[in-house]
């Protein structure tokens, strides 16, 4: 079955969904906590459940201490949504949608946005042609908003990012951790915004592994978000970046603009 298949046969189950629908509100959940939203079922029951989600990749798991938090990967989505939505000019979509849930009187749901953020995705690429993706100004550009980029990712030399016409600068931020081509630690804060320049740096976590037959597994891991809520709000763009990252390596073209 192709990563499609095993993404709409994980989104079939309304358990399923449901789980993901309590990720959402609230990221990074003990399997306790995700047992308490479906009580009708075992622990077996649940951990099954949250193994297909993890086979098609829509959760991320991650230890801390002695408890596994479940992470809602969002990327899978968003590739299928550039694959059977995108392309059928998204924007005009989402205009009557907005219309319909005004007319309709529909409020979206609160949630409370994690301080932890997980993006993962599979890419047909090595490890090294990776990394240089993620470091390389040339390439970052492409997939990355335009942002052109100087840095040496030395440990304790700074990352500064400025907008495609460099009129703007987007990000000033610094090398935590450097191991090439495997794993690059960041810090994170966003200029192009007063309110989100004013919130505690955060962190960003690039890890890539290399897997069998020429693919590697990229994991974009966002922290230290406790204090920077406005961030933790935005940041879930990363599923868009890692998506057009993945697109570049794999097809020689990113995704096209947002705004396209």
């Amino acid at each position: 079955m192709d990563d499609d298949g095993l993404v709409f046969k994980a989104l079939a189950d309304p358990t399923r969904r449901l789980l993901l629908d309590r990720l959402y509100e609230r990221d990074g959940r003990t399997l306790v906590e995700l047992e308490a939203e479906v009580p009708e079922l075992t622990r077996f029951g649940v951990m099954k459940h949250l193994r297909v989600l993890e086979q098609a990749g829509l959760i991320v798991t991650r230890k801390r201490g002695r408890h596994t938090h479940h992470h809602l990967n969002p990327v899978p989505i968003w590739q299928i949504y550039e694959r059977w939505i995108g392309k059928y000019r998204a924007r005009q979509v989402t205009a009557l949608l907005d219309i319909k849930d005004y007319l309709e009187g529909n409020v979206m749901t609160t949630t409370t946005v994690s301080a932890t953020q997980v993006y993962q995705v599979y890419i047909r690429a090595s490890q090294e042609q990776v990394w240089d993706a993620i470091t390389r100004p040339e390439l970052v550009a492409r997939f990355f908003f335009g942002a052109q980029v100087e840095a040496t990712y030395e440990v304790g030399s700074r990352i500064r990012s400025w907008s495609p016409d460099r009129t703007q600068q987007w990000g000033d931020n610094t090398v935590l951790e450097c191991d090439p081509p495997r794993r690059l630690v960041h810090t994170w804060r966003s200029l192009y915004d007063p309110e989100m320049a004013a919130e505690p740096e955060s962190r960003v976590t690039w890890e890539i592994e290399a897997l069998p037959q020429g693919f590697s597994r990229l994991t974009v891991t966002h922290d230290r978000l406790d204090a920077s809520p406005r961030t933790a709000a935005s940041v879930r763009g990363w599923s868009y970046i890692v998506s057009s990252l993945k697109s570049l390596l794999e097809t020689g073209e990113p995704l096209p603009s947002l705004e396209e």
